[in-house]
C-alpha cells in the first residue's frame, strides 16, 4: 500500500509530458491519483485504528494478570499469618499462573505497542506526502490549464491567419464594394429618368415656407 505512494509521486512529478503524448487529460489524471491516494490513507487509518484498539485490549488484560499476581501474593502472606499453609500454597500456585499469563500478556503487549508506533509514523508521512503532493497538483493543473490555453488561442490565431480565411476575407469585401456600386448606379439611373414635368412639379411645390421666412423678414424690417 505504501508503495504506491512512492510510484505516484514519480507519475505525477517526470510523466506529465507523457500523458499529454498519449491524449490523456493530466488534470483528470492527477485528481484520479489524489483520490487513490486518499483512499489509501483511509485505509491505513482504519488499520491504525484498529491497531491501536488491540493494543489497548492487551493491555488491560496484561494489567489485570499483573493485579491478580500482587492479589495472590497478599492472599498468600495473610494466608501464612493466619496459619493456613494449604490456603497459601493454593494461592502461590495460582499466583505462579498469572505471571505466566501476565509474562505473554505484557510481550504482546509490546509488540501491539511498537507495531500501533509504526503504523501512526507512516500514517504521518502517507499525511504529509499527500498534502505535498496536493500542493504540487495544484500547479500541475494550472500549468496544464495554461498550456492548454495556449494550445488554443494559438490554433485560433493560426486559422484567423490562414489563406483560407484571407481568400473568403477578400471575397466578402468584393461583394461590398460590388453593392456599393450596384447602389451608386441606381442613384444615377433614377436621376436621369426623371422628365421636365416632374421638375417643374418639384419647383412648384411650396410647403409654405418661403412665406414664413418672407413675413418674418418683414416684421424684423419694420421693427
Amino acid at each position: 500500500m505504501f508503495k504506491f505512494f512512492k510510484r505516484v509521486s514519480t507519475v505525477v512529478s517526470s510523466e506529465l509530458n507523457s500523458m499529454l503524448d498519449k491524449a490523456e487529460d493530466p488534470v483528470k489524471m492527477l485528481d484520479q491519483y489524489m483520490r487513490d491516494m486518499a483512499e489509501d490513507i483511509r485505509e491505513v487509518e482504519a488499520a491504525v485504528a484498529k491497531q491501536i484498539a488491540n493494543e489497548k485490549m492487551l493491555k488491560r488484560k496484561a494489567d489485570d494478570a499483573n493485579a491478580m499476581v500482587e492479589k495472590r501474593q497478599k492472599q498468600a502472606e495473610q494466608a501464612i499469618e493466619a496459619g493456613n499453609d494449604d490456603l497459601a500454597r493454593r494461592a502461590l500456585q495460582d499466583k505462579k499462573e498469572h505471571e505466566g499469563t501476565a509474562t505473554t500478556l505484557n510481550e504482546s503487549w509490546e509488540r501491539a505497542k511498537n507495531d500501533s508506533e509504526q503504523l501512526r509514523t507512516k500514517l504521518d508521512e502517507m499525511k504529509k506526502e499527500y498534502q505535498e503532493m496536493k500542493l504540487k497538483k495544484d500547479s500541475l493543473k494550472a500549468r496544464a490549464e495554461s498550456a492548454k490555453t495556449r494550445t488554443k488561442i494559438n490554433r485560433t490565431m493560426s486559422s484567423i491567419g490562414n489563406d483560407e480565411s484571407k481568400q473568403g476575407f477578400s471575397r466578402m469585401e468584393e461583394k461590398v464594394l460590388q453593392f456599393e456600386a450596384e447602389a451608386e448606379t441606381s442613384d444615377d439611373m433614377s436621376q436621369q429618368s426623371r422628365t421636365l414635368d416632374d421638375e417643374f412639379e418639384e419647383l412648384s411645390k411650396n410647403d409654405g415656407v418661403d412665406d414664413e421666412l418672407a413675413a418674418l423678414k418683414e416684421k424684423m424690417n419694420k421693427q
